[in-house]
This record gives structure tokens, C-alpha cells and sequence, in this order.
């Protein structure tokens, strides 16, 4: 072994951050500190704790509780929001024909039902350009799925 290129062997101790524990090791450092050892780690003392770094297990249940909130609120606002305020995309026609119909004015059920008429006319609706009677069907049907009522 060539002599003067190894580094110093020393009797280091070792101390536990946790729990405080020290012990000693060989070593080619003067101390050494960890963070947790046997005498402290859940595995091998059997317990279960919860080691809350920062806080972050109230940070997630904060977001958890806004979460919960926002979409109450939103469930909330649903409930509100009478049937003839429904939006015509809710009727799920298809982007093209409910821009089209948006374009021509109609942009809730209340719309369309002014449209339709007392009588079920549909020649209001289909007398605008790009709408076709499968698009009235459809409107027709997504809306008595809704309970509405409608003629013919």
C-alpha cells in the first residue's frame, strides 16, 4: 500500500436527528448526522407516524375543502339557473349548428321555443341556412328529454 494517499480512518459518531440517538462507527469523516434511524424508523419500531414536513399535509387538505367548495357552488348555480336560461350547447346539436343558430339570435331553450311557436311550426327554424330537419328533430327530442312539452 503506498503511504500518504489514503485519507484518515477515525472512530466517527453517528447522531439521530429524530430521536437523538448517537453511536459509533468507523469512518473517514470526524461526525455524521441522519435524519432518522432503527430506533425512530416506523419500520422497525412498528409505528405509524405522520411526519408533517412544512405543513403540507394542511395544505392538502385546504385544497381538498376548496375543491369540495367550488364545486358545491357550481352544483349550486346549476340548481339555480331556471330551464328556459338553459344554453343551447347543453342540447349537444353540435358546434356548427349551434353557431349557427347563436348567429341567427338563438342562443337559450326559451329562444326556440318562441321559435317553434304555440303550434309546433318548425319553418322559423328551418328557414335559416345550414339547418335541416335532423337538427330540428334532434333539438326536439334533446328538449322533451328535458321535460319540456312540445307539439308534434
Amino acid at each position: 500500500m503506498k503511504q500518504g494517499i489514503h485519507p484518515a480512518w477515525h472512530a466517527t459518531p453517528v447522531r439521530c436527528m429524530t430521536c437523538g440517538t448517537t453511536w459509533t462507527t468507523g469512518s473517514t469523516v470526524a461526525s455524521l448526522t441522519v435524519e432518522i434511524c432503527s430506533n425512530c424508523h416506523p419500520f422497525y419500531t412498528g409505528e405509524q407516524r405522520i411526519v408533517d414536513t412544512e405543513g403540507r399535509v394542511d395544505k392538502f387538505m385546504k385544497r381538498l375543502q376548496q375543491r369540495d367548495q367550488i364545486r358545491s357552488q357550481q352544483v349550486q348555480r346549476e340548481e339555480e339557473r331556471t330551464p328556459l336560461d338553459l344554453p343551447l350547447t347543453d342540447l349537444k346539436l353540435g358546434e356548427r349548428y349551434t353557431t349557427i343558430l347563436q348567429e341567427h339570435g338563438i342562443a337559450v331553450v326559451s329562444d326556440v321555443l318562441d321559435r317553434l311557436g304555440d303550434e309546433g311550426d318548425d319553418n322559423s327554424i328551418l328557414a335559416i341556412q345550414g339547418i335541416g330537419r335532423k337538427v330540428v328533430s334532434d333539438m326536439k327530442k334533446s328538449l322533451r328529454a328535458r321535460g319540456y312539452e312540445l307539439s308534434n
